[in-house]
């Protein structure tokens, strides 16, 4: 199976991640979701991005809220979870979440999927009565049913139960997040795009003819490429070559991370970056 690449004259995509976190506990989150979501989409960028944790290294806002609200101020701009921890809730109770975001947004809805950083810890998970250590199995499982769910068709559940959920929607794409193995495996098996985190170019490049392998494997098309906070010069001029050989290496889009509170600043840079490819 080739490996995917960009048709010439095709730019990169560029998203941002929403400002639902604050790094010092002891500060008030000052997000203002409707401006930034707002302000991404006037920009031209393609996407806006909301991470997902119960209980994280920092204060967080509910991802699912976030997108909510970003999608009823926007009107064309993707809307992300920038990941979902699957495992975390249960799998209906997600389902329910994505079907609603799909038709409250119009499907512009990007599910990506992680299982969780372990820096953050395993408290999050036990408030929730979830279980850490067998997440990555929860998640596979998850992944298998969500589609029907989500869709309004029968699925049957881990336990044996046949549910259907109604109203459905149209399945939005499915990103898995990660670095390693694990994540090629299941990205290969379940997703139509893969998330890595700030790899170089010529990683990606390597890590994308595994992928392609895996997804032969599955007679599946190849997972388009995500790369989350890739390192880039803060000269647009610079930083768009850059995004030139990520394109190269197969990349259909790039997140910027936060450099800061400032995220005004940063959707301003990420659309003189834009300007420049």
């Amino acid at each position: 199976m080739r490996k995917r690449v960009l048709a010439p004259g095709v730019a990169i995509k560029i998203g941002v991640i929403l400002p639902t976190s604050t790094p010092d506990p002891a500060q008030p989150i000052l997000a203002d979701v409707r401006a930034s979501a707002r302000l991404a989409e006037k920009i031209g960028l393609d996407s806006v991005w909301s991470t997902d944790h119960l209980v994280a290294s920092a204060p967080i806002l509910d991802s699912t809220v976030v997108l909510a609200t970003a999608a009823a101020v926007t009107e064309r701009i993707t809307i992300g979870f920038g990941v979902m921890l699957l495992a975390l809730r249960p799998v209906a109770w997600a389902a329910k979440q994505l079907s609603t975001l799909q038709i409250i947004s119009g499907n512009r809805i990007a599910l990506g999927v992680g299982t969780g950083n372990p820096a953050h810890g395993d408290i999050g998970w036990r408030a929730a009565g979830m279980s850490f250590q067998d997440r990555g199995r929860r998640t596979d499982e998850a992944l298998r049913v969500l589609p029907a769910l989500v869709t309004g068709q029968a699925a049957v559940l881990s336990d044996g139960l046949e549910v259907t959920l109604a109203p459905g929607s149209a399945m939005p794409p499915v990103l898995i997040a990660g670095n390693g193995d694990k994540a090629l495996r299941r990205a290969a098996a379940y997703g139509d795009g893969w998330m890595c985190i700030g790899l170089l170019s010529e990683d990606v490049a390597a890590s994308l003819s595994a992928l392609s392998s895996l997804a032969a494997q599955h007679g599946r098309p190849v997972p388009h490429v995500t790369v989350v906070g890739p390192t880039l010069d803060p000269d647009p001029q610079q930083a768009a070559a850059q995004l030139s050989a990520y394109s190269a290496a197969g990349t259909e889009r790039v997140i910027l991370a936060p450099t800061g509170a400032d995220w005004q600043r940063d959707y301003e840079f990420a659309g003189r970056l834009l300007a420049a490819l």
